[in-house]
């Protein structure tokens, strides 16, 4: 009986002594001091500069065509543009439209039959930034070929099928339509 008396004795001793250590807070195992954050900046200005290269030198070889800068980093130029039309397609509006999508030595990646025709809500949709941004500068019967570096067409990550990563693409979209969206303005309160 002692013994078990002891043995408790003991138990209780190390118990109290492991709960009454004072503990010290956990330093990080490491420390980081934002290199990955700035070597990934530049990387990623260097990937920019090599596609807007490669684009310009597309450009500079094109001289039978007429090519514009748009302010959001790609560039485009009109197959057909339209005479008569007047109205682009705003937010909320539902764009009509086919397009192809080739790599940047032209090569298709998807055809137009295989995209089949899209119907968008303009800005309520999630479609590639490139072309979101692209449509509303057309008007209804206008074709456009657009030149979008990686970071304007599916970045990083690809389209996980046939469009790789870091990929710029060329997108030439034929406008068919568009109409005001069916849904009611809200009212406001």
């Amino acid at each position: 009986m002692k013994k078990i008396h002891l043995y408790g004795v003991m138990f209780s001793g190390i118990l109290f002594a492991c709960c009454t250590q004072k503990q010290e807070a956990r330093r990080p195992v490491s420390h980081t001091s934002g290199t990955f954050i700035k070597e990934s900046i530049e990387r990623n200005k260097k990937l920019i500069v090599n596609e807007e290269t490669l684009i310009k030198d597309i450009i500079k070889k094109d001289t039978a065509q007429n090519y514009i800068a748009s302010p959001k980093g790609y560039w485009y130029r009109y197959d057909l543009k339209s005479a008569t039309e007047t109205n682009t397609p705003k937010k909320g509006d539902i764009a009509n439209f086919d397009y192809q999508v080739t790599d940047i030595n032209g090569k298709v990646i998807y055809t137009a039959d295989e995209l089949k025709t899209q119907n968008y809500v303009v800005d309520k949709q999630n479609i590639m930034i490139g072309l979101r941004d692209g449509i509303k500068l057309m008007k209804k019967g206008e074709k456009i070929t657009f030149l979008f570096p990686s970071h304007m067409a599916y970045g990083y990550h690809g389209d996980n099928d046939r469009i790789g990563t870091n990929q710029p693409v060329i997108c030439t979209v034929t406008l068919n339509h568009f109409e005001p969206s069916k849904e009611k303005p809200k009212p406001i309160e």
